[in-house]
């Protein structure tokens, strides 16, 4: 039997941190996941994660968090990412940087196998300074405590095309190569030659009816007049995005990868029950 698994894209603040813990009974019922994952790193009102949120997505059903150029952005954080083996932050950091460089989850009743996961940021337009991400995925690879791992990996980039380099330069070696950061979901989900699972992007959980997550308005502001504009947070149209996938548990390789997108209904609970900090 596959190993099933569902990825969740950035949540951002709010309306996506509801929609996702919204969704979570949904995608349980209809994909039937023995594992979700999601990135956090923009749960805290558009930027960062705190412990609190952390706990409430934990608490939801969600079994590993990763997160991306803003893991710091909350400082309150970085006790939790000492603590939590179900918190990464990225591999391609220094190696004083606060926080696990990846995770191992149980697969469910087979305490002796699992599922790893690790997250890298890109170099291409990046403004944090990180690693080479080839060579940590290569060199964690060779770290993992287990015979031929199952490895997610989640590149947290801009450029597309450094993504799908990743992508083929892990292919066979990973189950799957999973992109994020750039809140828009891309039309790619595939699975590569030597059986990788791959997407550009996973999009984001979050308000679309925004840009990439934030107020029109302000942003647009911005870019028209190139005065300083707070970024706010949007609330329309909440959605959450991801994906689902089905991963050979013997072979290491992808069956499927299917695109996830659903809407939230934002006068449900737990709209207007979660709390931002």
């Amino acid at each position: 039997m596959a190993l099933r698994i569902v990825m969740l894209g950035d949540i951002v603040g709010e309306p996506g941190m509801c929609a996702v813990l919204q969704a979570l009974p949904q995608i349980r019922q209809r994909w039937k996941p023995d594992l979700v994952i999601a990135n956090a790193e923009n749960a805290a009102d558009g930027s960062g994660l705190t412990p609190r949120l952390y706990a409430r997505l934990r608490t939801g059903g969600i079994d590993g968090v990763t997160l991306g150029d803003h893991v710091y952005r909350r400082m309150q954080i970085a006790r939790t990412l000492e603590s939590e083996d179900r918190l990464i932050r990225p591999a391609n950091l220094p190696a004083v940087a606060k926080g696990r460089t990846w995770m191992r989850l149980p697969l469910p009743g087979k305490e002796d196998r699992g599922l790893f996961v690790m997250t890298v940021l890109g170099r291409v337009f990046s403004a944090m300074p990180a690693d080479n991400p080839f060579e940590a995925v290569d060199r964690t690879l060779g770290r993992l405590p287990e015979l031929d791992p199952l490895l997610i990996v989640e590149i947290h980039a801009e450029a597309t095309s450094e993504k799908i380099a990743l992508g083929h330069h892990l292919d066979g070696r990973a189950c799957a190569v999973i992109g994020t950061h750039t809140h828009v979901a891309t039309a790619d989900a595939r699975i590569l030659p030597h059986g990788t699972a791959f997407i550009t992007d996973l999009g984001m959980c979050g308000p679309h009816d925004s840009i990439i997550g934030r107020r029109v308005d302000r942003v647009v502001s911005q870019m028209t007049t190139s005065m300083p504009s707070p970024f706010d947070v949007a609330v329309g149209d909440p959605r959450v995005c991801g994906v689902f996938m089905a991963i050979d548990e013997k072979r290491g390789t992808a069956e499927a990868i299917e695109r996830i997108e659903l809407r939230a209904d934002p006068h449900a609970p737990p709209f207007g029950q979660v709390a931002t900090d």
